[in-house]
């Protein structure tokens, strides 16, 4: 893997990133980049370095965020930074294919996209779900009821489609959580 190519992916991500605070941020790159690595442990026939950059520039062209078209800041950094064609199509196709609400009930076709589709995912639900969930919300105007309607259209479907064992594995978890803290919710709020 290309240590110092990575290392310019995180700081170009930081810059892309710098003035948001809604959930779509650097941080959560890094986090689905840790996520992606994390799963890449029990996946030995995998591109850890096509997974590292896809997982690290996932939201660069993200349409909540970003008015770009055919993966623009993506494909800026990968040719700025001498990736080669066949690579930058590759993750590019693993970009494309992590997006939930353009990829619900769809399989990617490679362990590269499983991967990050799944990274991706585990940063939706568990306590960094929530935290995004209404941050996103406050940011967009979202009443607390509409946040947590969220949960219902589409964190609590999440553990079930997870791609890889490692994934579904840590999904477990993370997202008894949130049904712990919907429980809490709807207690404190007489729900």
């Amino acid at each position: 893997m290309n240590d110092s190519v990575i290392d310019r992916a995180v700081c170009f991500i930081r810059e892309l990133f710098k003035n948001n605070c809604d959930g779509h941020d650097a941080e959560h790159s890094i986090r689905v980049y840790r996520n992606a690595l994390l799963i890449t442990q029990d996946e030995p026939k995998c591109n850890r370095y096509i997974i590292a950059l896809a997982a690290l520039l996932h939201d660069a062209d993200g349409s909540k965020l970003f008015n770009t078209e055919n993966n623009a800041n993506a494909r800026l950094f990968l040719k700025q930074n001498g990736v080669n064609q066949d690579e930058a199509e590759q993750i590019c196709r693993i970009i494309n294919s992590v997006s939930f609400s353009k990829n619900r009930g769809k399989i990617p076709p490679s362990i590269e996209a499983k991967i990050v589709q799944d990274a991706d995912r585990l940063d939706a639900i568990g306590a960094v779900g929530i935290a995004r969930t209404f941050a996103f919300g406050g940011r967009s105007g979202r009443a607390l009821e509409l946040s947590i309607q969220h949960f219902h259209d589409k964190l609590l479907l999440l553990k079930n489609e997870m791609n890889t064992a490692a994934a579904r594995k840590i999904a477990e978890s993370r997202h008894s959580f949130m049904e712990e803290f919907l429980a809490e919710f709807d207690r404190e709020t007489g729900v």
